[in-house]
C-alpha cells in the first residue's frame, strides 16, 4: 500500500506530461517511452563515457527529452568537434535551452583560443547571456573591436572579475588588456588579489599578482607558504609590491586568528602601510572578529579613518557588530558607504532606517519611515519587519485575477516547461529544474511576465512539483497568489502532527518550505532526507525519544514516518531553547551546539540576534523560515499575523532554567 501510494503520484505526473508531449511533437515524432536510455545516458555524461554516450544516443531519437540526450553526446566531446557539428546541433534544437547552453559551451572554448572571430559571431544569438566569463570574453571582444573601452566596459569587466571566487580565463584575460591599456588600475589587480586570500583562494590571487607585479611571484609563494614565517623575517616594506605582500600575510594571519592579526598590525605594520592599506585590515580583522561575535570587532573597526575603503561585506559585518551593541550612528555610516547596489538590499535599508529612526529627529524619522515604505510588505523578513514598523501586519493579499484558459494552455504548449517537468518526473531533476528555469527566466529578455509566471507556476503546481510551484510564483513583481507562494502538500498529515504534540502547523510549513520546497525525495550533500530533511543520526535519537518502536533509517523516506520525526525533533529543539523559534531553526539547520554558543553575550532583540548569525546559510535559513512561518500563519488563521511577536529577545540562557537536553543532535 505505501508503494502504491508514493508511486501513484509520479505515474499521474508522467501521464501528464506524456500527453502534453504528444500534442507538442506529433506528428513530427512519436513518443518514445524508453525513459531508461535517458538515464543511462545522464549516467554515462557523469562519467566522462563518451562510447556509451555514442551508441545510446540512436534510441534515444524521437524522445521528449531528446535534446538533452543530443546535448550531452556532443557535450563530452565539445573540445574535439568540428563548427560545423556545432552548427547542426544549433540548427536541430533551436529556440531550446539545450541550443543555448551548447552556445554557451562553445563560446568558452572560442574563447580559451582566442578565436574572437568565431566568438563575435556565435555570441550574436546568445540569448541567456548569465555567464560572468563568457560576458569578459563578450567585452573584449567589443574593445578590440572598436579600439576603445567605455566607461561603463571597464566597470564591468572590473566588477565581474572582483566577483569571481575562482580563477577563469576569461575575466583575467579582459582584465589582463585593460591594466596593459592602463584602462585598469594595477590597484584593481592587487584588490583582487587580497579577495582571493580572504576566500582562500591562492591561485585565484597568485594570477591576479601575475598582472600587477609578476617579479613579485616569489614573494607571493612564501606568503602563500607560511604568512607568521614571512611576517618574522626581516621585511623592508619600500614598494607596493612588497607592502602588499605584507598586506597579504596579515590577511591570512586575521582569518585564523583576528586578534593576532591586530596585534601585529598595530605593533610593526601599519607605519609601514598606507592609510587605505590599513583601513582594509582593519575593516578585514573586524569582519573576522564580527563573525566570532567578539566585543573586540567594534574596536577594530574603530580604526577605520574611511569607511569607502572597505568592501560591502566587510561594511555588513560592521553594521552588524554596531548593531550587537546597539551603535546606531556607526550602523548608519557603515550602510552609506556601500555600494548603491548593497544599499538597496532589503537587509540594509531595513537597518538604516532603524538607525536613523534610533538617531531621532522630525527630519531622520520621516526619512526612516519613506525608506521602511520602499520594502514593507510580505515578500520576506524585512518586508514584514518594515511593514510593522509602519503599524501593520502580514495579511493574506488579494489573490490576481483568475488565469485564462487560453494562459493555461500557453503554458501547457510551453516546450521547455513539459521539458523540464519530463526530466524532473523521470529522476532527471537538476536538468528539468535548469530547463524550467530557462524558460521562465532566460529564453526571452527580462523572463516571463506576471501573467505568464502565474500560469507556468500553476501548471507546476496541478502536477505537484511545488518547488517549480513556489519559485515560479515568487519571481512575479506586481501579482502575489499566495497560494502557489505558500502551498500546503500533505495539510492533514502536517497540522495533525504538529498539533498533537502543540506546534505551531505554521512554522512546521515555514521550515519544510525553506528545507526542502516540499520535495520528498529530497536529499542534502550531507545525508539529510525527505520533506523535512532529516538526518540518519538525527532520525534515530528522535525516534527513542519519542517511543518509536522498531524504527529503521530507511523509514526517512517515508512521509508521514519523515513529519513525525521532524516534528518531534523540531518540538524538542523548541522546548530546548526557551520557545525561541529562531534559536530552534538554528539549531535545526546547523545544530544545537552552535546557537547555544551564539547566544551568549548581550540580550538582543531577535531579528539583531539573526542577523549576526556567524553562518550565512544559517543567517538566512533563520530569516526565511520565521518570515514563511508568519505568511502561513496568516493563511491558517485567516487573521493579520506580527512576526516581531514570533522573534522576541534572545541572550543568555537563565541559570535558573532546567539545564539543556545535551544529548540533542
Amino acid at each position: 500500500m505505501q508503494v502504491t501510494g508514493i508511486l501513484a503520484p509520479r505515474r499521474h505526473l508522467l501521464g501528464a506530461i506524456a500527453l502534453t508531449f504528444a500534442a507538442l511533437f506529433q506528428p513530427a515524432c512519436a513518443q518514445n517511452t524508453n525513459d531508461d536510455v535517458l538515464v543511462q545516458m545522464k549516467q554515462a555524461f557523469q562519467r566522462g563515457d563518451k562510447a556509451r554516450l555514442a551508441a545510446l544516443l540512436p534510441q534515444a531519437r524521437g524522445h521528449a527529452l531528446e535534446p538533452w540526450a543530443a546535448y550531452w553526446e556532443l557535450k563530452a566531446r565539445l573540445n574535439e568537434a568540428s563548427p560545423l557539428e556545432v552548427q547542426d546541433f544549433l540548427a536541430r534544437y533551436a529556440g531550446t535551452y539545450q541550443e543555448d547552453r551548447l552556445r554557451n559551451d562553445w563560446l568558452l572554448l572560442l574563447g580559451q583560443r582566442r578565436d574572437w572571430e568565431g566568438f563575435a559571431d556565435m555570441y550574436a544569438g546568445f540569448r541567456m547571456r548569465d555567464d560572468a566569463q563568457v560576458q569578459c570574453y563578450a567585452t573584449l571582444v567589443d574593445v578590440l573591436k572598436t579600439g576603445a573601452a567605455t566607461k561603463a566596459q571597464v566597470e564591468s569587466v572590473r566588477d565581474t572579475w572582483l566577483r569571481q571566487r575562482d580563477a577563469d580565463d576569461g575575466c583575467l584575460t579582459a582584465a589582463d588588456r585593460l591594466i596593459a591599456s592602463r584602462l585598469l588600475t594595477p590597484e584593481t589587480a592587487w584588490k583582487k588579489a587580497r579577495l582571493a586570500i580572504e576566500a582562500n583562494r591562492p591561485q585565484a590571487a597568485r594570477a591576479a599578482i601575475t598582472l600587477a607585479a609578476p617579479d613579485a611571484l616569489p614573494t607571493f609563494d612564501q606568503v602563500n607558504a607560511s604568512a607568521a614565517k614571512f611576517l618574522g623575517g626581516a621585511i623592508i616594506a619600500a614598494s607596493r609590491a612588497r607592502k602588499e605582500m605584507v598586506v597579504l600575510a596579515l590577511i591570512k594571519v586575521a582569518v585564523a586568528d583576528p586578534d593576532q592579526a591586530a596585534g601585529q598590525l598595530e605593533g610593526k605594520w601599519a607605519p609601514m602601510l598606507s592609510a587605505e592599506e590599513r583601513n582594509w585590515l582593519w575593516g578585514t580583522i573586524g569582519r573576522q572578529a564580527a563573525t566570532k561575535l567578539s566585543p573586540q570587532a567594534n574596536v577594530y573597526f574603530a580604526n577605520v579613518t574611511k569607511n569607502s575603503d572597505l568592501t560591502d561585506d566587510m561594511l555588513g559585518w560592521k553594521v552588524r557588530a554596531a548593531l550587537r551593541a546597539g551603535q546606531w550612528k556607526d550602523v548608519n555610516a557603515a550602510v552609506l558607504a556601500m555600494s548603491e547596489k548593497a544599499q538597496d538590499d532589503p537587509t540594509w535599508v531595513y537597518w538604516r532606517a532603524r538607525a536613523l529612526t534610533a538617531m531621532g529627529g522630525d527630519e531622520r524619522k520621516t526619512q526612516a519611515r519613506t525608506l521602511l515604505e520602499t520594502i514593507a510588505g510580505t515578500r520576506g523578513f524585512y518586508e514584514l519587519l518594515a511593514l510593522e514598523d509602519l503599524g501593520q501586519r502580514a495579511v493574506v493579499p488579494t489573490k490576481p485575477d483568475p488565469l485564462t484558459p487560453e494562459e493555461k494552455q500557453a503554458a501547457r504548449n510551453n516546450p521547455s516547461l513539459a521539458r523540464g517537468l519530463y526530466a524532473i518526473a523521470i529522476g532527471l531533476r537538476p536538468e528539468g529544474v535548469r530547463e524550467w528555469n530557462y524558460a521562465t527566466n532566460l529564453h526571452d529578455n527580462g523572463g516571463m511576465g506576471d501573467r505568464e509566471l502565474l500560469a507556468a507556476a500553476d501548471l507546476a503546481c496541478q502536477r505537484e512539483v511545488w518547488d517549480r510551484c513556489i519559485n515560479t510564483s515568487e519571481r512575479t513583481k506586481g501579482a502575489i497568489d499566495i497560494e502557489q507562494r505558500f502551498p500546503m502538500p500533505f495539510h492533514d498529515t502536517v497540522l495533525r502532527k504538529s498539533q498533537d504534540i502543540g506546534l505551531d502547523p505554521a512554522y512546521v510549513y515555514g521550515l519544510i518550505r525553506q528545507e526542502s520546497r516540499f520535495i520528498m525525495e529530497a536529499r542534502s550533500g550531507v545525508g539529510a532526507s525527505g520533506l523535512m530533511q532529516v538526518m540518519p543520526a538525527t532520525a534515530r535519537w528522535t525516534a527513542r525519544k519519542i517511543g518509536l518502536t522498531g524504527f529503521t533509517p530507511n523509514q526517512i523516506n517515508d512521509r508521514e514516518t519523515n513529519i513525525t520525526i521532524g516534528t518531534n525533533y523540531l518540538k524538542l529543539a523548541l522546548d530546548d531553547f526557551d520557545g525561541s523559534m529562531a534559536l530552534a531553526a538554528a539549531a535545526y539547520n546547523a545544530g544545537p551546539g552552535r546557537p547555544r554558543n551564539w547566544r551568549n553575550g548581550p540580550v538582543l532583540d531577535a531579528a539583531i540576534w539573526a542577523e549576526n548569525v556567524p553562518f550565512n546559510e544559517t543567517r538566512d535559513y533563520v530569516k526565511k523560515v520565521l518570515a514563511n512561518t508568519t505568511n502561513y500563519a496568516a493563511i491558517i488563521s485567516g487573521q493579520p499575523q506580527s512576526l516581531r511577536s514570533r522573534l522576541g529577545r534572545i541572550g543568555p540562557r537563565d541559570a535558573a532554567e532546567p539545564e539543556p537536553n545535551k544529548d540533542l543532535p
